[in-house]
């Protein structure tokens, strides 16, 4: 299933790189700083989440359509507990140092805002199908990791809906 990209689509999905990249080192280095182990964990689970966008998007950009498993199917974030967030990604430079955990929320769920917004850009500037499939796959698990984050901080008294 090969494609071929536009240049506008390529520069596209780059942008999109780009942003799961720092995803991936915004999650890797809160979940090392994070002081409640439930927050630790949904982290290291959503970064391992943003590696799999990452891959993802590098199939995309090599041609090729990734198969939407029953891994990918399946929100990671609640499935898969036990597993270690791989080191940190050198792509960027994200300060984090003496960052509380409610600030740390507050900055992912922003971020998470973010990015599902340029992914929706992204997904209507796509003339494959396929292609588009797979960025609203994305897309989809990207607003289910702002959920998760705020129904963490609902729970935990730092985000009042009202």
């Amino acid at each position: 299933m090969d494609i071929t990209l536009t240049q506008k689509e390529r520069l596209l999905l780059e942008d999109q790189k780009s942003h799961e990249q720092i995803c991936i080192e915004k999650y890797t280095n809160y979940a090392n700083q994070a002081q409640d182990p439930q927050l630790k964990q949904i982290f290291n689970l959503q970064a391992q989440d943003e590696r799999t966008h990452l891959d993802s998007i590098n199939q995309l950009l090599s041609g090729t359509i990734p198969q939407m498993g029953q891994q990918q199917n399946q929100n990671s974030s609640q499935n898969m507990a036990n597993q270690n967030s791989a080191p940190t990604m050198n792509t960027t430079q994200v300060n984090t140092a003496n960052v509380s955990d409610a600030d740390m929320c507050k900055d992912l769920l922003m971020t998470e805002k973010y990015v599902s917004g340029t992914y929706d850009t992204t997904i209507f500037e796509f003339r494959d199908t396929r292609v588009r499939d797979v960025l609203n796959h994305i897309q989809k698990e990207e607003q289910k990791h702002g959920e998760t984050i705020f129904q963490y901080m609902e729970s935990k008294g730092l985000y009042n809906p009202q």
